[in-house]
């Protein structure tokens, strides 16, 4: 007789915090791209970093729908494996690295023809349109590199490979790392590229981990078989990933949407303020990956216990996510607060964002630990089947209210424009405990 999964039955603390880390890992490694990128590009010039803060969202949306594929292939691939059918499992694994495939090609497309016009929508300065406009169309024709090192990872989860998976994504941002200096500064042989070289360093690292990411598999993962000859494209399975993987994209891209609208809105105060944002922006990601972490990790342990009725282990781990949560974001607070200007000068932080930036980041940081309460609650649910009530409390945090709010705010001043995010954050955690509480009435303490 099989043993019973680990989710019912490892205790609750350790279970949450090993199946988190590599997901946290992952998240937070794919943040640090362009957080290397924008580090090294500040100093050359402001310009430089408004350029690559101003393309940020479109690689946010690139890794939202590449999250969204992965979610997709893995979900139905563990199912196949589960059910002991190979060929359905190896059937499932290439046509998710076919739809990574499609989507690559179709940002390609999309960066060649609307990215100078996307970037020049955010900025009149002739310098920072050009730079902006280089480094999108870069890392939009060769985001291969984004959506298969992802369906070469989500691979690598799906049979259980944490190890090889970890491995491929710190060898793409230590390459990133070497090759930023080199084609942004052009040491050596190497010409000086500016922000094309950071978009250049990017996708190289990424393609070099993807092809080994996929040599992995192919050589080591005996629980699939990657096999172009006599492959053709199931319609049924691509319809299968995209319905399940959809609103982990969609959920996942409204940090895009909401970074192109403050984007908008600061663009009337200053460029300075633009490049504040981006500089937060990538400086909170550090918090905040760890917590999606420990979402992605209570998402299943929450609808295997649900599925076996084990209602008293729901609760117990959903508390323990809540004060692993609530602990991160309440360090990342305190670090917020007290250090503004070291943090800021990582980026080479000018005087003028300084003076915006040391009051902007401590209000703001007040935000944080309503944000992980807000994220937990809302994974607890997902688990539960009630993605459309997660999906709601989303919806508020990152758009219905918080760009409204800036809206108002920024009529005021812009330090009361960044109150907005406390509010919006507020206004969720509250519509997130209503929904908590509703969904989990039915369920036995």
């Amino acid at each position: 007789m099989a043993s019973e999964n680990k989710m019912g039955t490892m205790p609750e603390g350790k279970l949450i915090v090993t199946m988190s880390f590599p997901i946290m890992l992952s998240m937070l490694v794919q943040a640090l791209y362009n957080i290397i990128d924008s580090a090294f590009v500040a100093r050359i010039s402001e310009d430089a970093l408004t350029a690559v803060s101003l393309a940020f969202p479109v690689q946010l949306l690139m890794i939202a729908c590449a999250t969204g594929l992965g979610v997709g292939m893995n979900a139905l691939l563990s199912r196949r494996l589960g059910q002991h059918k190979q060929a359905a499992a190896d059937a499932a694994a290439m046509n998710g690295i076919f739809l990574s495939v499609c989507f690559w090609l179709l940002f390609a497309v999309l960066g060649l023809l609307l990215g100078r016009r996307f970037i020049a929508a955010f900025t009149d300065v002739p310098a920072v349109a050009e730079m902006g406009a280089q480094y999108v169309t870069i890392v939009t024709a060769a985001s291969c590199g984004v959506f298969l090192l992802f369906a070469a990872e989500r691979l690598m989860q799906a049979t259980g490979n944490t190890v090889h998976h970890m491995v491929t994504q710190l060898i793409g941002v230590a390459l990133n790392c070497i090759f930023d200096p080199l084609l942004i500064f052009g040491l050596g042989p190497f010409p000086a590229l500016g922000t094309a070289g950071a978009a250049l360093a990017t996708v190289s690292a990424q393609i070099i981990a993807m092809l080994i990411g996929f040599s992995i598999n192919i050589r080591f993962n005996r629980d699939i078989h990657l096999r172009l000859r006599g492959f053709r494209p199931d319609k049924t399975i691509l319809c299968e990933i995209i319905r399940i993987g959809l609103p982990a994209a969609f959920q996942q891209s409204l940090l895009s949407l909401l970074t192109i609208c403050i984007n908008r809105i600061l663009m009337s105060f200053s460029q300075t303020a633009v490049n504040l944002y981006g500089v937060y922006y990538k400086l909170q990601n550090f918090l905040y990956m760890p917590v999606y972490g420990l979402n992605n990790a209570l998402i299943p342990i929450v609808g295997y216990n649900f599925g076996a009725g084990r209602h008293d282990r729901i609760h117990r781990v959903t508390r323990l996510a809540l004060l692993l949560a609530l602990g991160i974001m309440a360090a990342g607070t305190l670090l917020f607060e007290a250090l503004p200007v070291p943090l800021l000068r990582l980026f080479d932080a000018s005087d003028t964002m300084l003076a915006i930036g040391v009051p902007a980041i401590r209000l703001i940081a007040l935000s944080f630990c309503l944000a992980g309460a807000s994220v937990i609650l809302c994974g607890c649910m997902q688990g539960l089947g009630k993605s459309g009530a997660s999906l709601a409390v989303a919806l508020l945090r990152q758009l219905i209210v918080v760009v409204p709010a800036a809206l108002l705010l920024a009529r005021i001043s812009l330090r009361a424009l960044w109150l907005a995010f406390p509010l919006a954050e507020a206004v969720g955690l509250a519509a997130a405990l209503v929904l908590y509480r509703r969904v989990t009435k039915r369920l036995s303490p």
